[in-house]
């Protein structure tokens, strides 16, 4: 086993979905507070660990289907550059690892962290086999993170925050499915089970959907602080344009879509930066 098959099959990459855990203190105006970025590295480290865990996982479990993928085929577990042993080797070091880390943090923590790694091996065992069940699941995910993030950092979350997190996680979800289902066409319901479950324009509809919902509940989110409506129409170019990548076949993964679309890349630094000037200016 090499070194950057062993980094692959940890992906990395994705743990920019865990900077959700820093969104309660950002948007609160207190993450640049002495010592409270820092109190959020051990629960990231833990939060990230644990998924690279279920990747592992889920990559050993869909070896097969993956081989059959034009690019899943290339990821080390498919490819035959780590078997059985190196597997459960791997999973055996990260578990120990979440756990020493855990232990670390006070008990509330520790049951979002349980909760996050519980339901993510169930959803990679069975219940992404399940239609609206899959989609749901991933979006429960990202509400685990941000009320980890709330829990970690002592901070309550808003109605209309959660509300914006939950409809932007399931427009994420249901644009994923609908990118495999246009990128493997007639071999998509051999990749993902649950996609025998959509029928025909559902998935854009339900994208449709949940776009229009996220714009409602993030504009209720900002009317307290009229400046940061001016960020309104930066999430509406956002959701379009992954709207748009989405529909025409060129990548639902909202993680991969980030850095290698050079417009959502530019608006979504630009969000950073102009709620980050309304919040702590």
């Amino acid at each position: 086993m090499r070194t950057p098959d062993f980094v692959r099959l940890l992906r990395p990459g994705q743990w920019v979905k865990n900077i959700l855990l820093f969104f309660p203190p950002f948007l609160a105006g207190t993450l640049f507070r002495d010592g409270v970025l820092a109190s959020g590295l051990l629960p990231f480290m833990s939060l990230s660990l644990a998924s690279s865990c279920v990747y592992v996982c889920n990559d050993y479990l869909d070896r097969e289907q993956d081989r059959l993928h034009p690019r899943k085929c290339h990821r080390p577990v498919a490819a035959g550059k780590i078997g059985f042993r190196g597997v459960s080797a791997i999973i055996a070091v990260l578990l120990i690892l979440v756990l020493t880390l855990s232990l670390q943090q006070p008990v509330a923590e520790r049951w979002f962290l349980a909760a996050y790694l519980v339901l993510s091996l169930l959803y990679a065992v069975k219940l992404r086999n399940e239609p609206l069940v899959d989609i749901f699941c991933i979006a429960l995910l990202f509400l685990l993170r941000l009320e980890y993030g709330g829990t970690v950092f002592g901070i309550t979350i808003s109605s209309w925050l959660f509300l914006t997190v939950l409809f932007l996680a399931l427009f994420l979800s249901a644009g994923k499915r609908l990118n495999e289902h246009i990128e493997l066409a007639s071999g998509a319901v051999a990749q993902r089970v649950s996609l025998r479950g959509y029928p025909e324009g559902f998935l854009a509809g339900t994208m449709n959907m949940t776009g229009a919902a996220v714009l409602v509940t993030y504009s209720m989110y900002c009317i307290p602080r009229p400046v940061l409506i001016y960020s309104v129409p930066l999430c509406c170019f956002g959701l379009f344009r992954l709207l748009l990548r989405t529909q025409s076949g060129k990548g639902g993964d909202p993680t991969e879509s980030l850095f290698k679309d050079g417009w959502l890349f530019a608006v979504g630094l630009l969000w950073v930066l102009m709620v980050g000037w309304v919040i702590y200016r």
